[in-house]
């Protein structure tokens, strides 16, 4: 059983991995439509429909990652292998997908884009079933994804600082220099940070328990009620969350008519906020429980969003209120339901008798990376339907603006009410969590006991 308390080098080695993820993750989210719309000329509704379109891939390999992984038996852990596998896939993807050449066209994205999800399902599937199988504690667990999603959040606040100096120190900006500066400095973070964590983080052997077989595991798994309700809970956020980032630099530069070289200003402070509120809401989840603490990250983004509607040209500092605010919310996000994930594994463990970390998260990543999809589909084909024109310096009518308002504002606004509404009832508090993990305890020493037994019968 892994130690009660991990020392926070461990937890600082195991996090390290996260940086460049999310280096990566917040030009894809925030630059990368506007930078394949408007520099490389590829229509709204194509871009919306790659970005969609290039995850169905994922059907297939998220659940066969996670299965293999699960079963994966070598001198290295069952998830490190598979961690360190992904890093080709993962970085020739980003390579094509953040440097593409002149001329390319639709296809050309949509292939790249799907080398690197494989190599990010590769990676991340493995990655954050290693984090639930770090401390069987209800508490420790939370310790260990806020760390994550502190070293998670300096990737984000880096991916916008290092343009921001670019641009301030050498007058270097665009969106097509953006891309370019966050690639490279993804590739040579990734191999660095990755080896450190595959180096200096202990993964716990598996205590050896029968097999489940596939389809009873899926049935198994469609029945555990609070994997249900955390699931939905996330795809719903993972949609509202997904609707704005891409819209962020529209916003910018089509209502408060700011120059896109402005956008990583608002992108550090929200990154920032977000780096702050974890501590918070780590700490708020221990006085009132994991998902009472999520749902207030709900509300005050449901809260805040709203105002942008009343923002228009030359508002672009009035942002800087509501940009902190979603910004401390999302927090919440990043440490809490990666968290309660380990605690619905664990209802699993207990009724299944193995552990099936890696096939949980393999699910949950799969719904939720189509969440994220569908929300930045959303995004886009809404501008689409309003008829918005997102080539640069283009002139659009006020209809158009008036979409891109409500898209921006209100619509995640209503997904965020909904998802506190779906996690309301989430019944595994931190007293369910200690019986069902005694109970697995228990059993775990039984089996202990019983090997050494079965070897000298043997």
């Amino acid at each position: 059983m892994a130690p009660y308390r991990l020392s926070r080098s461990t937890l600082f080695c195991y996090g390290l991995a996260d940086l460049p993820v999310m280096l990566a993750i917040i030009p894809m989210s925030i630059w990368l439509s506007r930078f394949y719309t408007g520099d490389m000329g590829l229509g709204l509704s194509a871009v919306a429909n790659i970005m969609l379109f290039a995850r169905l891939f994922d059907v297939i390999t998220d659940p066969l990652v996670g299965y293999l992984s699960d079963h994966t038996n070598s001198r290295w852990g069952r998830r490190k292998p598979w961690m360190a596998a992904s890093l080709p896939f993962l970085m020739l993807g980003i390579y094509k997908v953040f440097l593409p050449p002149e001329g390319i066209g639709i296809w050309y994205l949509f292939t790249w884009m799907m080398v690197m999800w494989l190599g990010w399902t590769m990676l991340m599937i493995p990655y954050y079933a290693w984090a639930a199988e770090l401390s069987n504690d209800y508490h420790e667990r939370t310790r260990i994804t806020g760390w994550r999603a502190v070293m998670g959040s300096v990737g984000g606040i880096s991916a916008q600082l290092i343009p921001f100096l670019a641009l301030v120190i050498f007058s270097f900006g665009g969106t097509a220099n953006v891309m370019t500066m966050l690639g490279i400095a993804s590739l040579i973070l990734m191999p660095i940070c990755i080896g450190i964590a595959l180096m200096r983080v202990p993964e716990f052997p598996e205590i050896k328990a029968p097999a489940v077989p596939l389809f009873a595991g899926l049935k198994m798994m469609w029945k555990n009620g609070p994997f249900k309700r955390l699931l939905l809970g996330f795809v719903l956020s993972s949609t509202g969350l997904a609707i704005v980032m891409p819209l962020y630099i529209f916003f910018v530069e089509f209502i408060v008519e700011e120059s896109a070289a402005s956008v990583p200003y608002m992108v550090i402070i929200s990154s920032t906020a977000g780096f702050i509120g974890i501590p918070f809401w780590v700490w708020l989840s221990k006085r009132i429980g994991k998902h009472r603490a999520w749902i207030g990250g709900f509300l005050l983004l449901s809260a805040i969003s709203p105002m942008y509607l009343f923002l228009g040209p030359g508002d672009f500092w009035w942002m800087v209120p509501g940009i902190f605010i979603a910004g401390f919310g999302t927090g919440s996000f990043s440490a809490l339901p990666n968290s309660m994930k380990a605690d619905v594994i664990d209802l699993d463990t207990a009724r299944s008798g193995k552990n099936r970390a890696a096939f949980f998260f393999s699910s949950w990543s799969l719904v939720t990376k189509m969440a994220s999809s569908l929300g930045g589909w959303l995004a886009l084909q809404s501008l689409a339907l309003f008829g918005f024109d997102a080539a640069n310096g283009a002139q659009n009518t006020p209809e158009a603006l008036m979409g891109l308002r409500l898209t921006f504002a209100v619509l995640p606004a209503i997904i965020f009410v909904i998802a506190a509404a779906v996690v309301w009832r989430y019944p595994i508090t931190k007293e369910r969590q200690e019986r069902i993990r005694a109970a697995i305890d228990r059993r775990d020493a039984r089996r202990a006991a019983a090997a050494p037994a079965a070897g000298l019968a043997d």
